[in-house]
């Protein structure tokens, strides 16, 4: 009865990510270099099979911009047949690293690292997605797509000019509605997605002209679509560069899902998030991913965002989503057929420039001080100017950094007892990424709505790290209605905590 009772508001929510997933789920693709299809199949086993699985009820995976680099770099130099072996790989590292409970361990990387990651992918998309806008395809890397784009506005690299423009004007358009239409769409339809009205202003407008612009290809029948791995794929498991990618992809994809988990739970007061189950249920995601030869997938923040927006309660919603990706898919192809490859490489453009957000920059800096804002801008300009993987190597290198102050106290000891029907905890030490897994564990057995007594008199140091972390779960547990007291905290970053 229950479920009965909320499926009006699921139902409600489903065709709203619906609407949201579409053309992202096709633009993704392009930007991964593979044809708009895979995205698509991707968005279905998202919703369906994960959204079923799922540790995180309410948040909705598919293709994410996140990935969107790293694939295309993969096709670009092994082709797109050892995709598929390279992302069941990846699917079965999520798999074990969840049934081994690992998933803690992902909440314990670096906010500065992870922001710094999304903004280095986003610059890259942008500067990739910006050639398509001209019906071109982007070059082999971030600053020769970089150094290519004077030319490319200027019209020096375009074989026809007149082509070219007119690609260029429907980009122009759909940018041109997504961003008026978010900015004064009536309230009574605000939650129609931007990116969905860019896409149908650009592609009517191509309807309408006749023009003769570069459009989506998609298979008539979404079965043809489906390519498993070609008999003996294991043998390139022997590939020390396949296994690379494999680990590469499974790392990136668990902390994109995790972080998104984590902000999602910040937006509604429902079931929280269990992290080992939505890691083993991503796992099985890319596994089947991989083997119907689609692009891998994560839990992605702007679906999700949209889902807890439009009223979803269950993880209902996650999976008729999906149901409809593939009724649209099935009876409706010839309609996709005429989106043009602009527009979907302007929504890109816009998605990619969200991701470079300064603001994150400003409350590292406000709040934590100058190391985490360089780590955040290392992260970012090793990922632009080198690769994804050794971008986020550095940043959690530069981590290791926040260390050195306390290395010889690294310890964190943790006390629980419960007196007078509240919940003390006392800290002891220093709390930082290495005793993160511990003490969010501790905090998140807290049984809902009993009062907790924090003691902070012994802990010696918080870096930013926990500090966010600390900050999300007494914003989470005060948003909830249940009481929560700091106890000896007197100076500096562990006084402004409960802040």
């Amino acid at each position: 009865m229950p479920r009965l009772k909320f499926l009006g508001r699921d139902l409600t929510a489903s065709i709203v990510v619906f609407l949201v997933a579409m053309p992202l789920c096709m633009g993704i693709a392009v930007a991964s270099g593979v044809p708009a299809e895979k995205g698509l199949i991707t968005g279905i086993i998202g919703g369906i099979v994960v959204g079923a699985l799922a540790g995180s009820p309410l948040q909705v995976s598919g293709p994410a911009a996140g990935l969107a680099v790293i694939v295309f770099e993969l096709v670009r130099d092994k082709g797109l047949s050892a995709l598929g072996p390279i992302l069941i790989l990846a699917g079965a590292i999520q798999v074990a690293a969840g049934i081994f409970k690992l998933g803690g361990w992902f909440r314990a990387i670096s906010p500065a690292v992870v922001h710094g990651m999304l903004a280095g992918i986003g610059v890259l998309i942008v500067v990739g997605q910006f050639h398509v806008l001209f019906d071109a395809k982007p070059l082999s890397s971030g600053p020769a797509n970089l150094a290519a784009m004077p030319g490319r506005l200027l019209g020096l690299s375009a074989s026809n000019m007149a082509a070219a423009e007119l690609a260029f004007i429907v980009a122009l358009v759909t940018i041109g509605a997504m961003l008026a239409w978010e900015k004064w769409r009536p309230a009574s339809l605000k939650l129609a997605p931007g990116a969905l009205v860019g896409v149908l202003a650009g592609t009517l407008l191509t309807v309408a002209l006749g023009l003769d612009v570069a459009k989506v290809a998609v298979p008539e029948s979404i079965i043809a679509a489906i390519a498993p791995p070609e008999s003996g794929f294991w043998a390139k498991w022997l590939d020390p560069s396949v296994l690379a990618s494999a680990l590469a992809i499974a790392f990136i994809a668990s902390a994109e899902t995790l972080l998104s988990a984590a902000a999602v739970d910040k937006m509604h007061d429902g079931v929280r998030t269990d992290y080992n189950k939505e890691l083993r249920a991503q796992g099985v995601g890319n596994l089947l991913c991989g083997a119907a030869g689609a692009l891998p997938m994560t839990g992605v923040i702007v679906r999700s965002s949209a889902n807890v927006q439009a009223g979803a309660v269950t993880r209902a919603s996650a999976i008729l989503h999906g149901a409809w990706i593939l009724g649209f898919v099935a009876l409706l192809p010839w309609l996709l057929r005429e989106i043009p490859m602009a527009a979907l490489g302007a929504i890109l453009v816009v998605t990619g420039w969200r991701l470079v957000s300064l603001t994150h920059a400003k409350h590292l800096l406000r709040d934590h001080g100058v190391l985490p804002v360089v780590i955040w801008a290392a992260t970012l300009i090793m990922v632009v100017a080198t690769d994804l993987l050794t971008g986020v190597l550095v940043g959690i290198g530069l981590s290791l950094l926040e260390l050195l102050p306390h290395f010889r106290r690294l310890r964190l000891r943790v006390e629980e007892r419960t007196e007078d029907e509240a919940h003390h905890i006392a800290l002891d030490g220093a709390a930082t990424f290495v005793s993160l897994p511990k003490l969010s564990d501790t905090l998140d057995r807290v049984p809902a709505g009993r009062p907790v007594r924090l003691d902070v008199s012994r802990l010696a140091a918080v870096d930013h790290t926990s500090a966010e972390m600390l900050r999300d779960w007494f914003q989470r547990r005060r948003a909830s209605g249940a009481p929560v007291e700091m106890l000896g905290a007197t100076r500096g970053r562990i006084a402004t905590l409960a802040g």
